[in-house]
This record gives structure tokens, C-alpha cells and sequence, in this order.
């Protein structure tokens, strides 16, 4: 599998943190992300009141759509700023606390108590932590996790999952050799021998 000048590219948490500083967040989707909508029924399955993992979500408007449906929704992000814009910008009070687990890491939980977002790396957390989830909605973690991460990552995922979870992936599609990431491109080859 070719992933071209890709595989050891590094993009280091504080690229992230300055892309947020500065508001270059093209990633960002206003309305939401229409392949969510299409697929919600997947990630649902005809249940309801899940507990459902948005993995480096951002600012992701996706997460109160879900929440006001009286889902559970839990993020994760390394940018306070961008936590912060969420409850803002959907003006959700909320409440913020340590996470004693964690060294420096915060949890900001909409007063509600259905969304609750973990400021800190992603592998700073696990199970122990956050319990396990009924449904992911990985729509810019994966393709944002450096390539050689991502085996961590996705192992990370699996101790997330219920065992009858569902996993909705996007991922894009292009010739890495004249992109360098993120988003970085992973092939579907990859995406099967690290999902299994």
C-alpha cells in the first residue's frame, strides 16, 4: 500500500492548537456533516439513548444535533478554545471540572449532564475513564491521527466499543504524493487490517 511521502509525517498537538488559535479550521462544517445524515439510521440502528464518541471533535455541531435527539454524546479534544466556541455558539451552559485521571486535563459537560467533552489527548483516555459506547462517529479523527498512530488509535477505539457498537468512518480519497495531510489519506486496505 502506498501512502507516499505520508507515512512519517508528524503533526504535532501544538499544529493542532495554533490551527484553532489562528481559526484555520477548514475542517470545520457548519451545518454538519451530510454523511451523518444519510447514515444516521447505521449508527442508530433503531436504538435510542445512546452513548455515542466523537473522537477529536472539535467544535462539531453534530454533537448537540445528536444530544437534543436524547442521545449521550461524548468528545474529546486536545483545543479548549474550540470546546469552548461549542457550548458558545450553542449557547449551552456547562460546567467545567478536573479529570483526576488525567494530569492537566479538563471535562466541560453541558449542565444538561448529555454532553460531556474531555480537554487532553486522546490517549490519555480509555475505558476506565470514559466507560464504553454504543456508536462512533469518526469523522475527521482517523484521517487526522499521524500515520503512525494510527494502529494506537484504532486499538484505543476498539476498547471503546459495546460489542454491538457501531463505527461510522470518513475518510478521504486522493494521491498522497502531492497532499502531505491532514486530512491524510488511508487506503482501504489499511482501514480492513486495522479494523479487522
Amino acid at each position: 500500500t502506498d501512502i507516499g511521502s505520508q507515512k512519517d509525517r508528524v503533526v504535532s498537538e501544538e499544529e493542532w492548537l495554533q490551527k484553532w488559535e489562528m481559526g484555520n479550521i477548514g475542517f470545520h462544517k457548519e451545518q454538519g456533516h451530510p454523511l451523518l445524515q444519510k447514515y444516521l439510521d447505521v449508527l442508530l440502528n433503531g436504538r435510542s439513548g445512546l452513548r455515542i464518541f466523537f473522537p477529536l471533535c472539535g467544535k462539531a455541531v453534530e454533537m448537540k444535533w445528536l444530544a437534543d435527539m436524547g442521545h449521550s454524546v461524548v468528545g474529546v479534544e486536545i483545543s479548549e478554545q474550540a470546546l469552548k466556541d461549542f457550548f458558545a455558539e450553542h449557547s449551552l451552559p456547562y460546567c467545567e471540572e478536573p479529570v483526576p485521571e488525567i494530569s492537566g486535563a479538563k471535562k466541560l459537560q453541558s449542565t444538561s449532564g448529555n454532553i460531556s467533552l474531555y480537554c487532553c489527548s486522546i490517549y490519555d483516555l480509555s475505558s476506565s475513564i470514559l466507560g464504553k459506547f454504543d456508536g462512533v462517529w469518526d469523522r475527521g479523527a482517523l484521517v487526522a491521527v499521524n500515520p503512525r498512530d494510527r494502529q494506537r488509535y484504532v486499538s484505543l477505539m476498539m476498547t471503546l466499543m459495546e460489542k454491538n457498537s457501531s463505527y461510522l468512518l470518513v475518510t478521504v480519497s486522493y494521491d498522497p504524493n502531492k497532499h502531505k495531510g491532514p486530512p491524510f489519506y488511508v487506503p482501504e486496505s489499511e482501514i480492513k487490517s486495522l479494523f479487522g
